[in-house]
């Protein structure tokens, strides 16, 4: 008979390869920064890819091999994320590149974060089913997120990053199905 334990990381990773086949396909986003405390804002428009990952695809094991885990074939999904910004106001290029996301229990394996090119790993639950909540931790920095599903077209994303203890910026995201 499963433990509690058990049956919630069970559950969780159902979700999450949910969450990840769901999310398949390319959405345009419209992001805004808010730097705290003086409140200046950024504005982002980006196109996103998103493709799913089967467990023991060659990204997985490369992925699985970056964090030195035991097992190359030990994740039970994942997702590729790819984009190509531009801030919203000014046009300029902002940023483009790609990164590997796997599962493996209630952790998520990345080959990059968000501020560092190195190999990290975020903490996740489903507090709805169409929700996911990340928390990462690198450089003394720690990003808490929100990424929640408004039926099949729209995505809700909500960024809060904090340093010292000090909430230092504030991203908020729509994302939409094209």
């Amino acid at each position: 008979m499963a433990s509690p334990i058990e049956i919630l990381q069970i559950a969780e990773t159902t979700l999450i390869a949910e969450f990840f086949q769901e999310s398949v396909g390319t959405w345009s986003s419209e992001r805004r920064y808010y730097t705290l405390p003086d409140g200046k804002t950024k504005e982002v428009a980006s196109i996103i890819t998103i493709r799913f990952l089967e467990a023991g695809c060659d990204e997985l094991q490369k992925l699985a091999r970056m964090h030195e885990l035991n097992d190359s074939t030990i994740m039970t999904c994942g997702a590729e994320v790819s984009w190509d910004s531009t801030n919203a106001v000014t046009k300029a290029k902002e940023s483009n590149g790609s990164t590997l996301f796997g599962a493996l229990g209630n952790t998520l394996y990345r080959d990059r974060g968000f501020a560092t090119s190195k190999p990290i790993t975020a903490k996740y639950h489903f507090p709805s089913e169409k929700t996911l909540c990340l928390r990462t931790e690198y450089n003394g920095s720690v990003f808490e997120e929100e990424l929640k599903f408004i039926g099949e077209k729209y995505r809700t994303r909500q960024s809060v990053i904090s340093r010292a203890g000090e909430q230092v910026m504030i991203g908020q995201y729509l994302e939409k199905r094209i």
